[in-house]
């Protein structure tokens, strides 16, 4: 008999444990290594190799469908990503401490990309269609209001700790971990009980060889089902579209904390967490639910062009930042809430694409791949960013940044998509060309 929890109970825990390792594996470990003295190359390239689990993780899905259930993945997962935050918490202190982190913290992300692909199939086997519709709001503001509480809880956190013990660093790391550990263990032990055992999810009855073939016939689907001009060009779009964004991500954090003598603006970890980590994050939800709404109203390709220009004309105001002149709190939190709510803008015309471009048999597994591509170009992107930065100095570097924003133009000038897509059936009204 199936038990008759309601999804109150279980989708706000289970998505913020699916956002929150995110954000710290991929945005609060540039503060951590900042903190802990190393440079913008270090950072970036470190960082960068982070994003991996995400890239790859389309390999390992079809094993989370054959063994166990997504409700034993979910919970094991949040088991082992309360051990991993035992383990930098544990470690972090001691003189081998970058080796130990950056261990546990790839531990984070394969664990918190598998919590991903059991948690989105859980979601959709044990709620019908309409439930799936109502709650998708729901799943996702609780994704970014943990998000909004690792950058913008967690870093200010540490940061009173570091003012209040005289700046000991790997402490007030250690006992943000600690308690990281303790509440995804008690997450593990709620959803225990309270997450529903659905008649729905069952292991598949497949083996080894079944699975591999079903795995090649999805990957060859996904590179056959449009003509190869079409698929070479989507796959550009997708890996080189965020181009600009992936060089700034690992270096406006290190740009708004580093000190003035460094090049940089010198907030406090609280001011950050406040103006980057919080506000910030608002922009983005703003931004993202703007293009959302005017995208399902007139289609993604009437907006593609504004999303673009939203995505890249806002960097610029990191080039005014890092000019020399005097900005207040007031005008540097202005600045990164309007570059946010560009990139979520803008950022809505690659998610539709990725819808778009994974139509089909295999849509699931191809959005999953799509995903994957574009954690790809903001991996390799990333890496060397702080190379750049490093190189030329902020100032520079964010110039630059605006001559790759000529990257995403051309490659959304290459792309095709059909007028009606996104739209809303009963807003499609106008004539077809």
């Amino acid at each position: 008999m199936k038990d008759k929890k309601s999804p109150w109970y279980w989708i706000p825990t289970v998505y913020a444990a699916e956002g929150l390792p995110n954000i710290i594996v991929t945005g609060v470990s540039v503060v951590i290594l900042l903190q802990m003295g190393m440079t913008n190359t270090q950072i970036a390239l470190y960082t960068s190799w982070l994003q991996l689990p995400w890239i790859v993780k389309p390999l390992w899905s079809p094993f989370v469908d054959i063994f166990k259930t997504k409700r034993w993945w979910v919970i094991a997962m949040q088991m082992l990503l309360g051990a991993a935050f035992a383990g930098v918490a544990f470690t972090i202190g001691t003189s081998s401490w970058f080796q130990f982190i950056m261990f546990f913290l790839f531990l984070m992300g394969f664990s918190s990309a598998t919590h991903d692909i059991a948690a989105d199939g859980y979601y959709m086997i044990e709620l019908d269609p309409h439930q799936q519709s109502f709650f998708v709001g729901i799943r996702n503001t609780v994704y970014r209001l943990a998000v909004i509480f690792g950058n913008g809880v967690l870093v200010p956190v540490a940061g009173l700790i570091q003012k209040a013990s005289g700046g000991r660093v790997a402490f007030s790391w250690s006992l943000v971990f600690f308690g990281l550990a303790g509440l995804f263990l008690a997450m593990a032990l709620y959803h225990k009980f309270y997450l529903p055992k659905s008649e729905g999810d069952q292991p598949r009855s497949l083996s080894a060889s079944e699975t591999m073939r079903t795995l090649g016939r999805t990957f060859s689907s996904y590179f056959t089902k449009f003509p190869l001009k079409e698929t070479i060009v989507a796959l550009l779009f997708l890996l080189l579209f965020r181009f600009p964004e992936a060089l700034l991500t690992k270096m406006s954090p290190t740009f708004l904390l580093r000190p003035a003598s460094e090049g940089g603006l010198g907030l406090s970890a609280e001011q950050y967490g406040l103006a980057y980590g919080t506000i910030g994050v608002i922009g983005l939800m703003l931004g993202g639910i703007a293009g959302g709404i005017l995208a399902s109203r007139d289609g993604v390709k009437k907006w593609l062009w504004p999303m673009v220009l939203a995505l890249t004309l806002p960097d610029l105001v990191y080039v005014y930042l890092s000019s020399g002149h005097e900005a207040g709190m007031g005008v540097i939190t202005a600045c990164i809430f309007v570059e946010q709510f560009g990139y979520g803008f803008g950022f809505t015309a690659l998610t539709l694409f990725m819808l778009y471009f994974s139509a089909g048999e295999f849509k699931t597994s191809h959005y999953s791949i799509c995903t994957g591509i574009t954690y790809l170009g903001l991996m390799l992107p990333g890496m060397v960013s702080g190379y750049l930065a490093d190189k030329v100095g902020y100032h520079s570097f964010f110039l630059l940044v605006m001559v790759f924003c000529l990257v995403t133009f051309a490659v959304t000038a290459l792309i095709k998509i059909d007028p009606s897509f996104g739209k809303a059936s009963g807003n499609k009204d106008e004539k077809d060309e």
